[in-house]
C-alpha cells in the first residue's frame, strides 16, 4: 500500500518504509530492544541497513530473541554453529562481538540499573531534536556519539565506533533525524511531548 506522504529520502523498499514509519527515531526505553539495536547496528558495519533489516527475524531466532543473559553464555561451539547459519551475516568477529557486548551490557545494567538509564545520559535524558532539511545534512557521527562510543569501548564493547553508535542513537530515538519535510518529524515530536 502506498501513500503520498513525504518521507526521508533513504527509503528504498516496503520493508524500509515500514521500519521508517513505525520505529526509526521513536524514543526507545526497553533494554532488550536497545540491546537488539546495538547488536544489529554492529552487524551492519560495512553493509546496508536493508540487508540487516531483511535478516532481522533470522537474527532474533539465532540470538535467542536478543536475550543478553543467554548470549553472554555463548561459547566457541555456539559461535561455530552461528557461523553455519545462512540466515545471518556469517562474520566471526561480529558474532564474537555480540557475545562480548552481551557481557558488557549486563555489567552496565548492574552498575546503572538499566542500559536505558546509562545510554540516555549521553543526550541529557531526552531526544535531541534536529532540524535537517536534506539527506546530505545528516552527519555520520556527532560529539555525543563519539563520547558514547568511547565510553562503550572503555566498558568492553566492540563494533561500537562513533558511526555505529550514531546510527543506534537515530534508530532508538535518542535523536530525531527525520528530515523536517518528512511527515514523521512532527509525529515523533508529538510522541516526545506526550512522553514528557
Amino acid at each position: 500500500m502506498s501513500d503520498d506522504r513525504k518521507r526521508c529520502a533513504w527509503i528504498g523498499s516496503d520493508l524500509m518504509r515500514e521500519y521508517h514509519d513505525g520505529e526509526w527515531g521513536v524514543p526507545l526505553h526497553d533494554d532488550r530492544k536497545l540491546f537488539e539495536f546495538l547488536v544489529l547496528e554492529g552487524m551492519q558495519a560495512g553493509l546496508s541497513w536493508s540487508t540487516i533489516l531483511n535478516k532481522r527475524e533470522n537474527y532474533r531466532y539465532a540470538f535467542h530473541g536478543f536475550d543478553p543473559e543467554k548470549i553472554a553464555r555463548y561459547d566457541a561451539r555456539k559461535i561455530a554453529s552461528l557461523m553455519k547459519d545462512a540466515g545471518i551475516i556469517r562474520n566471526r568477529q561480529k558474532i564474537a562481538a555480540a557475545v562480548k557486548n552481551a557481557r558488557a551490557f549486563l555489567r552496565v545494567q548492574e552498575e546503572f540499573g538499566s542500559f536505558n538509564a546509562y545510554s540516555w545520559r549521553f543526550v541529557g535524558g531526552k531526544p535531541r531534536i534536529n532540524h535537517r532539511r536534506a539527506l546530505h545534512a545528516l552527519p555520520a557521527s556527532t560529539r555525543e556519539s563519539e563520547t558514547f562510543s568511547k565510553d562503550l569501548i572503555r566498558r568492553g564493547f566492540s563494533f561500537v565506533g562513533p558511526t555505529v553508535v550514531y546510527a543506534h542513537m537515530q534508530a532508538t530515538g535518542m535523536v530525531n533525524d527525520h528530515l523536517m519535510s518528512c511527515y514523521r518529524w512532527a509525529e515523533v515530536q508529538d510522541t516526545n511531548a506526550r512522553m514528557a
